[in-house]
């Protein structure tokens, strides 16, 4: 080999894992799969070991990736914050063990086991949050180890993080460390938002929290609820206990989020068990994990093994290989959304993933495409995006066929030929046309559903009918219909369309939450909905609010004031909103708050789960007509989470935080006073 080789792998190497690591820790993105990632540096670290004389300088086997970026202030850690040395197999988990007894000076005493204590490793951001004489002063990102970006304003809106310490025994200082992340649960719903505006969506709920925390707008970062968890420490004037197992004791004793689970385990064998056992607990949370951390549980032997540059020798992060699968990628169909955005879809042959069966997967964008080569006929690799959405992640090119052929995204709209085009600052591909029949079959279908104005018989294959028969071409043409006009339609007879007209005719009075999600304004949610029914009562106070009016409602951010106002400006909209209300539709205001003597007013409630003797959205409505307020997610300023059959993570949270939980026929006393 020739003396330059390893000089020039080396510098290579090096500029590859300085880019994916601008990728990872400033933009919030990644190219490549972890596993990827770690064998590059492992390659280097190799290479390096071998050529002592080129192992000098900058070189990221030695430092912690940097995620500091422009328009924070920076705050220097008391003490550093490292990273986690990563292990993807049960022979290197072992290899750490019997490392770390070396260092400890018990390599010859098999028969005395370490204590080791095993956390979820969840797929977040790291964050070093500072408690002096028990008051939150101040939240720093890792950084680059020695100093990070100074993020309190935004960590700030996590809203079970205490502002004060709750019990005794506080330090007068002390840097408590964790992750911030995002739920799926608000992954899915804020990436479904992004697709709908033509804006790139997250690839996973890791990068999408990193992007978050970064945001320079607090108004804008509580817009995506972050959560948080806490249970690492660093800098503490004082004491505060011998072991981690006792430290997770004394953070839920403050009351600070911690982890859900936590395994203490006397000896390897037992620890590998444990990782074992996570492995299938991870399955049912409510956040991503992609591993275990195995650390050493007492304090005194954590510093007695110390710490490489960027790693203690105490604790190691086992990595669960992610779940992929290969199949063949049949064809690539171009899906257009109710705002016109066209999103390609990967049909694939029929494959098992992560126990379901995947025959489609999203491929983005235009941009992802062609990044990734990707081509019809080709053999993919599928992966559940943040154990989440299926994605396909490369291509196997050692399978490709000699005459593929590149993919070329469609120049005119599928479903009705019109040029379509590409707004600035997007990266999705639109079609203009606002009577397409694609975008006209989504708006109806939004509206009619049961989420907005419930028009129960207006579903799918009838509006795929109506829209084609050229019966519904907007939204008020749903209120044009009459009974002569359904029973033309396929599997209609007299009484089904008597009853799809009465169910219009009821929708004419639905309230006016219901009525201001089905319209679709950009940024506006049934919560949101709720909230600006509850403030305005009339569609008409709305359309003639000002953006000042709108920030003035908690929870109405910059951006979704700006579309809100955007949406009203629009012509086509306001005559849309004046041809309903001329057909008839008049929206029903929320009931007046009941007076102060009732149990529920200025309470705040989370639904979950079934219930049955009523459903959900009535049971709000009768919050609401007793003064109080719905919110869907679960908070620490949470009064009440109401739990019905089949509650989910959300009553998690509520046990967790430890907000009343009530059940059904609690509730309904609770209504009765």
């Amino acid at each position: 080999m020739s003396p330059e080789m390893p000089r020039r792998r080396i510098t290579r190497l090096r500029a590859e894992i300085a880019r994916h690591d601008e990728l990872y820790y400033r933009a919030g993105r990644s190219e490549i799969a972890d596993a990827d990632y770690d064998a590059l540096k492992r390659d280097l670290a190799d290479l390096e070991s071998a050529h002592p004389e080129l192992a000098g300088g900058d070189t990221p086997t030695a430092r912690v990736g940097d995620d500091r970026t422009e328009g924070f202030q920076t705050y220097r850690h008391r003490q550093p914050m490292q990273s986690l040395d990563n292990t993807y197999s049960e022979t290197e988990l072992r290899s750490f063990d019997q490392k770390l007894r070396k260092v400890l000076g018990l390599a010859e005493t098999p028969d005395t086991p370490l204590d080791y204590v095993i956390e979820p490793k969840i797929d977040g951001v790291a964050v070093s949050v500072t408690y002096e004489k028990g008051r939150l002063v101040r939240a720093v990102t890792r950084g680059n180890g020695i100093e990070g970006d100074d993020i309190t304003a935004n960590v700030r809106t996590i809203r079970h993080l205490p502002d004060t310490l709750a019990g005794s025994g506080h330090p007068d200082v002390i840097e408590i460390r964790g992750e911030i992340y995002m739920t799926l649960e608000v992954f899915r719903r804020l990436n479904a938002q992004r697709e709908e505006a033509g804006l790139e969506t997250f690839a996973n709920p890791r990068n999408l929290a990193a992007g978050t925390v970064k945001l320079l707008d607090p108004a804008e970062v509580a817009k995506r609820p972050l959560d948080i968890v806490l249970y690492g420490i660093g800098h503490c004037s004082g004491e505060v206990a011998p072991s981690q197992s006792a430290y997770h004791a004394r953070l839920k004793a403050w009351k600070v989020p911690t982890v859900e689970r936590l395994w203490s385990a006397r000896g390897i064998d037992a620890a590998w068990a444990a990782i074992q056992e996570l492995d299938t607990a991870r399955k049912g949370f409510a956040y991503a994990t992609d591993g275990a951390v195995v650390k050493l549980d007492d304090f005194a032997r954590q510093r007695e093994a110390g710490a490489t540059s960027k790693a203690p020798r105490w604790a190691i992060a086992y990595k669960y290989a992610p779940e992929r699968a290969e199949t063949r990628l049949r064809a690539i169909t171009i899906q257009v959304g109710r705002t016109g955005v066209l999103t390609p879809v990967a049909e694939l042959e029929p494959v098992a993933l992560a126990g379901t069966t995947v025959a489609r997967a999203t491929l983005h964008n235009e941009d992802e495409i062609t990044r990734k080569d990707i081509r019809v006929g080709d053999f993919v690799l599928v992966e559940k995006a943040g154990e989440v959405i299926p994605a396909v992640i490369g291509v196997v090119a050692a399978r490709r066929a000699a005459d593929s052929e590149p993919f070329h995204f469609p120049e005119n709209c599928p479903e009705c030929a019109t040029p379509v085009v590409k707004l600035p600052g997007e990266v999705a591909w639109r079609c203009p046309n606002l009577t397409c029949p694609a975008q006209v079959r989504r708006r109806i279908e939004h509206f009619a559903s049961k989420q907005c104005m419930d028009i129960d018989g207006l579903g799918e294959a009838v509006v795929d009918q109506l829209v084609s028969r050229r019966l519904v071409q907007t939204i008020s043409d749903i209120y044009r219909l009459r009974q002569e006009n359904l029973v033309t339609l396929e599997k209609f007879a007299e009484k089904s369309a008597q009853n799809l007209v009465a169910a219009i005719q009821t929708s004419r009075t639905a309230e006016l939450w219901r009525f201001l999600h089905g319209l679709g304004i950009p940024g506006v949610g049934a919560s949101s909905a709720r909230d600006l029914a509850r403030h305005f009562r009339s569609v008409g106070a709305l359309v003639a609010a000002t953006e000042d009016e709108l920030l003035a409602i908690e929870g109405v951010g910059e951006k979704t004031a700006r579309g809100i106002r955007a949406f009203f400006n629009e012509p086509a909209n306001r005559i849309l909103v004046d041809e309903l209300r001329d057909l008839g539709v008049e929206p029903t205001a929320p009931a007046q708050a009941a007076a102060g003597g009732s149990a529920l007013a200025g309470k705040t409630f989370v639904l979950t789960g079934t219930l049955e003797t009523m459903t959900r959205d009535e049971a709000a409505a009768k919050i609401e007509a007793a003064g109080g307020k719905v919110s869907g997610s679960v908070s620490k300023k949470t009064s009440y989470v109401v739990a019905g059959a089949e509650a989910g993570s959300k009553l998690e949270k509520a046990q967790k935080l430890g907000v009343t939980v009530l059940g059904e026929q609690e509730f309904l006393a609770l209504l009765r006073g």
